[in-house]
């Protein structure tokens, strides 16, 4: 069954555009220009119940107005869009109840009470039965290793502590599909890991659907295998995350260290150079002359170690959104 249909979704907005300076402000007054601004152009996608998906994409490339139009925060242009069978913006209490948002940049827990008092403000607005709630707390509780914290004001948890409460927050009534946008922003890398594993957990558990965006690519890389790629408001991808490396990796990574001092002009004669830090260096060679090009560097370097890699998908993206090479 779907859970989320999306068919020609669109959301445009009407900027208005001032030229700088005291006369840009008085003409402004006079007669405003204004730009059409296309946040969702024509977005088309579904999503099976219980699947985890990647939704990525450049700074402003709509992900996150997606989101809030999936969500029924937004009221969209023209389209149509079903979230377990329901219409987002009609908001109906129902839908809520199976829904949850979590906002990376945006707190939903009471900054001067302790997380606690938030759990139980949405166990009364989701109506929650109190087994239930008390069930589920002490299951996500565990999950996430917050036991000693979700009685401290929450104003003095680390950006950690408070991240997976937020996630508690939103987990309590148990929704049926979840939107995370950029829940590990501004974590270091162990509290990202273990904010992945969590989400990882809790969806083979409950087999909830899940629409995740973030800008690491360690969270799209380790929880989906199915990605949806947004740019300037349309999908320019939707598929498995494999066939990205496939279809656009047109390039392999040799890593060599030498035992004896080279040049990097030497090296050009291969392949580019992306890095060069004696005795390492790493080229881009064209994939269907990867091995040729490491044939070339054991016959006529004085190499020690080599090794061909596939790009890093980051670096793969990257080239994709900007048509640049990732050297």
């Amino acid at each position: 069954m779907k859970a989320i249909v999306v068919s020609h979704l669109k959301k445009y907005y009407r900027v208005h555009q001032k030229a700088p300076g005291l006369l840009g402000s008085l003409r402004s007054l006079v007669k405003r220009q204004y730009q059409t601004v296309k946040a969702v152009d024509d977005v088309n996608f579904q999503i099976e119940e219980g699947e985890l998906i990647g939704f990525i994409g450049p700074n402003g490339a709509g992900k996150t107005t997606t989101l809030k139009c999936l969500t029924g925060l937004l009221y969209p242009d023209s389209g149509f869009v079903s979230v377990l069978g329901h219409t987002p913006w009609k908001r109906d209490s129902q839908f809520l109840k199976q829904i949850a948002f979590v906002m990376g940049q945006k707190n939903q827990l009471w900054w001067d009470l302790p997380p606690m008092e938030t759990f139980l403000l949405n166990k009364e607005i989701y109506e929650i039965p109190g087994p239930q709630f008390h069930q589920t707390l002490e299951e996500l509780v565990e999950l996430l290793e917050v036991g000693e914290v979700i009685k401290v004001q929450t104003r003095k948890l680390s950006l950690g502590q408070r991240m997976k409460c937020e996630l508690i927050a939103a987990l309590l009534h148990q929704p049926k599909v979840l939107f995370l946008d950029e829940p590990t922003i501004g974590l270091d890398v162990v509290m990202q890991k273990k904010i992945r594993d969590f989400i990882k957990i809790y969806n083979q558990k409950y087999q909830s659907t899940i629409i995740l965006t973030s800008h690491y690519m360690g969270d799209v890389k380790e929880l989906a295998k199915r990605v949806i790629i947004i740019d300037q408001g349309k999908i320019v991808f939707d598929g498995q995350l494999e066939e990205i490396i496939s279809r656009y990796a047109d390039h392999k990574l040799i890593s060599v260290v030498f035992n004896k001092k080279v040049t990097k002009r030497e090296l050009k004669k291969i392949g580019r150079v992306k890095e060069f830090n004696y005795p390492r260096a790493s080229l881009v060679v064209k994939k269907e002359v990867a091995s040729l090009a490491a044939s070339e560097l054991l016959k006529s370097f004085p190499v020690e170690d080599l090794n061909i890699e596939e790009p890093p998908i980051e670096d793969i993206i990257r080239e994709l959104f900007t048509g640049k090479d990732y050297a």
